[in-house]
C-alpha cells in the first residue's frame, strides 16, 4: 500500500525501475533484461505515479477530448 492507502501490486509493472519500448516490451534498468509485467526481482521500488496514487485533485478525461468523465 503507499501513503494514500492505495494497494500496489509489487511487480515490473508498477516498478520505477522499468523503462517501457515502443514495441510494449519492458526492459528493468537495473539489470539490462527484458521482462513481462508480472516480473519481481529484488531491485523492486515503487513508481512515482503510484506513490502519489489516491492523493486526489485528478479527473478522468475521455481519451482524445477534454470532456470530463469523472472528477
Amino acid at each position: 500500500m503507499n501513503a494514500y492507502r492505495v494497494r500496489v501490486n509489487k511487480m515490473c509493472a508498477s516498478c520505477s525501475q522499468r523503462q517501457c519500448q515502443n514495441n510494449g516490451t519492458r526492459v528493468c534498468q537495473m539489470m539490462g533484461l527484458v521482462v513481462e509485467a508480472d516480473y519481481l526481482c529484488s531491485h523492486w521500488e515503487m513508481s512515482n505515479g503510484l506513490k502519489n496514487a489516491g492523493m486526489g485533485g485528478g479527473v478522468v478525461r475521455l481519451k482524445g477530448t477534454t470532456e470530463i468523465v469523472i472528477s
